[in-house]
């Protein structure tokens, strides 16, 4: 965590060769600002994908342009606005026409309307705890169930699980038992018969 990075690399999966470095920061380098986690949206056409941003608390699209052989990056959402902070996990519903990410401080859960994805629309932030990082979904995707703990890291590190009714958009409860034992769940995943894998 003491010296975070700024750029996402682009490698050519079936030769294992480097194409490109991409800057996803518009702040001058060292920005800083750790990019986390880099996931292709389901059925784009042409491919584009989503980078999460920890410390630049942003949302970052990457689309591919054909006639370069390499992607174009682009800052498609800033977390600052909206009270949240360390973009983390991100996951799709199976219609692929939603984006779920959660933000570790001080741990929320977001939902996009992604109709367009370059230009993700928030249409809600609900309250996990703090930590807000690895959600399961279930095959209905009724639910979303929030690991809330990063690291152990101070004020990101709740050890509790919430439970979020996608249907009504709202929280619905909070499974304490691990936190209550003075534990910290570092990640989640239903079991085979209720795992669904979210475009993960």
């Amino acid at each position: 965590l003491g010296s975070p990075g700024e750029t996402v690399t682009v490698i050519e999966a079936s030769t294992g060769k480097v194409i490109s470095n991409h800057k996803v920061s518009n702040k001058p380098s060292p920005s800083g600002e750790a990019p986390v986690e880099v996931v292709f949206i389901p059925g784009s056409s042409p491919p584009m994908l989503y980078v999460t941003n920890m410390y630049g608390n942003t949302l970052w699209a990457g689309k591919w342009v054909p006639s370069k052989k390499d992607f174009q990056f682009s800052k498609a959402f800033d977390f600052g606005p909206t009270g949240s902070g360390v973009p983390l996990e991100m996951y799709f519903n199976e219609k692929g026409n939603r984006l779920y990410v959660t933000t570790a401080k001080p741990g929320n859960f977001h939902i996009f309307n992604i109709d367009n994805p370059a230009e993700p629309k928030l249409l809600k932030t609900l309250s996990a705890a703090a930590g807000a990082h690895h959600v399961a979904f279930p095959p209905d995707e009724r639910y979303a169930f929030v690991q809330n703990s990063l690291l152990n890291l101070k004020g990101m590190s709740d050890g509790s699980v919430t439970v979020i009714d996608l249907l009504k958009g709202e929280v619905v409860e909070s499974m304490d038992t691990l936190k209550n034992q003075g534990l910290n769940p570092n990640c989640i995943v239903l079991l085979p018969e209720w795992y669904h894998d979210a475009g993960h």
